[in-house]
């Protein structure tokens, strides 16, 4: 698979949340991939993104919304 098939559903600053969000979506069969974009010693600088396949972004995207992320 190409790196532009992948595109990124979820953005935040909490490890722990994209790793729910992780779970969540594979929980409904959506392969997912976590980026840890922060800086490892400015902890509170950058981004955790969690991506998923271009064919599963609508999908993912209403099961983050609807779990209130």
């Amino acid at each position: 698979m190409a790196a532009n098939d992948w595109q990124m559903v979820f953005s935040t600053g909490q490890a722990y949340q994209a790793y729910i969000i992780k779970d969540l979506l594979k929980d409904h069969e959506i392969e997912a991939v976590v980026i840890d974009k922060q800086d490892s010693f400015y902890v509170t600088v950058g981004e955790i993104e969690v991506y998923v396949e271009a064919q599963n972004v609508i999908k993912a995207k209403h099961l983050i919304k609807k779990a209130d992320f």
